[in-house]
């Protein structure tokens, strides 16, 4: 049967990416110097995932120019590399599967009771930015900043800034900054109409009626209150709100549509000329997410430090998520060692359907299958270790493991013996040197 192939790195991974190469050029304790020099913070990433799924290579370096204590400029850039298989949508099946490349020209097998993952997914990407911060005068600063994504089917372009406002001898700290960008989608084999019936091959007239490509603007803007406790402790209250609007769909992604009528294929696959029915997702144009984030920081007298956090998520689509992490640096002379538990949950999207039957198919509006919308609980545990050289410069490196689980209703006959919310293990490995 016809239906996409994700020739394509997964996004939101990429954003776990992203967000893990901040973390390694951001620690707990980083020297700044004062005196017109450089700070230089190299890392090197590694990703895996169970089943031989998603794995990732990706070197990042970030250089700060310091000018005086508050005036900086950093530049960093990041490269990855993924390779691996990735969940399509669609549920696993008593019968073997064969989709087709977003192309039309290429096709791969889903085995009996295999979930459908499209194990040719490939892709590079390069990420370059740049943040400017200095102070106005004793009770103001700013930072502005830029920064460019590109990889072959998708393309990120935004700029930033924040404005901060000292008070109480510089005890407390205001801050507001504002996000904006603007992405491209450049799907393989052009734009797909969503919910529509995934066609078998090229030649199909549904390819000819795509678009090269589709944009979405997102908007996020936080504002955050930092607290000076005491000498040794630290608070922070953020709220964060953020708006997207355009394509926000999966282009890649599709749900399997089931047969419920009675009879011997009750819950099997949905077939139309005797073709099974696989159809491409859709998402809404438009999303708000509210936030609240608070975190706390206190050196204890033997100069270890607790680093604990909490994270609430909602937003227009129904998802509700909380985020739990916890952090203990213990301090030996030169050496620190770091470990790490972290918990999320989250609800599912109003749209998430695991899939849809041949009964009301053809009257949904909205409907995604990917396991990334719907309910599910995560827990990470790591460890990171730092030794810090004389001449002050420092070596660290950080080792996490990954569970995730997912749940959601049963399948209806022949469906509910296959396993449609299979978990997910991964490991991260990331080593790193400042100087």
């Amino acid at each position: 049967m016809a239906v996409t192939k994700t020739m394509k790195k997964n996004k939101d991974l990429a954003r776990l990416l992203t967000a893990a190469s901040c973390a390694l050029v951001s620690g707990l304790s980083t020297t700044t110097h004062a005196d017109d020099s450089w700070d230089v913070d190299s890392a090197f990433l590694l990703y895996s995932e169970s089943d031989s799924r998603v794995s990732a290579v990706e070197p990042v370096v970030s250089a700060t120019k310091n000018y005086d204590e508050e005036t900086k400029l950093n530049f960093k850039i990041v490269a990855d590399t993924l390779t691996g298989a990735s969940p399509n949508g669609a549920t696993p099946s008593d019968q073997v599967q064969t989709f087709t490349s977003p192309s039309g020209k290429s096709s791969y097998n889903a085995t009996a009771g295999e979930q459908p993952l499209d194990d040719t997914f490939k892709d590079t990407r390069i990420a370059l930015s740049s943040n400017w911060s200095a102070p106005i005068n004793r009770d103001w600063a700013y930072g502005v900043g830029g920064y460019l994504s590109a990889e072959h089917d998708y393309r990120s372009l935004g700029v930033n800034g924040n404005l901060s406002r000292y008070l109480n001898q510089k005890n407390t700290t205001l801050t507001l900054g504002l996000n904006l960008s603007n992405d491209a989608v450049t799907p393989e084999g052009g734009v797909p109409t969503g919910l529509h019936q995934i066609p078998l091959d090229r030649s199909d007239s549904e390819f000819t009626q795509r678009s090269d490509s589709e944009n979405k603007n997102l908007v996020d803007a936080v504002f955050g209150v930092t607290q000076v406790i005491n000498s040794k402790t630290i608070m922070q209250f953020n709220y964060a709100l953020s708006t997207s609007s355009g394509y926000l769909t999966d282009p890649y992604k599709m749900l399997s549509v089931i047969d419920d009528t009675a009879g011997s294929n009750f819950g099997g696959n949905f077939q139309s000329g005797g073709n099974n029915v696989y159809l491409y997702e859709k998402r809404p144009d438009s999303r708000l997410k509210q936030s609240i984030y608070w975190q706390t920081k206190h050196q204890f007298d033997n100069s270890d430090v607790l680093d604990v956090s909490y994270r609430f998520m909602f937003d227009d689509w129904g998802v509700n998520s909380h985020t739990i992490d916890a952090k203990y640096r213990f301090r030996f002379d030169n050496q620190y060692l770091e470990p790490q538990l972290r918990w999320y949950t989250q609800s599912k999207a109003d749209f998430y359907n695991r899939y849809l039957t041949s009964s009301d198919y053809t009257n949904t509006s909205l409907a995604s299958a990917d396991y990334r919308l719907g309910d599910l609980d995560t827990y990470t545990i790591g460890l990171r270790y730092g030794y810090e050289f004389a001449d002050n410069t420092e070596f660290y490196t950080r080792f996490s493991l990954y569970h995730q689980e997912s749940s959601g209703e049963k399948g209806i006959g022949k469906l509910a013996s296959q396993e449609l919310y299979p978990g997910l293990d991964s490991m991260m490995l990331i080593m790193g040197y400042k100087f």
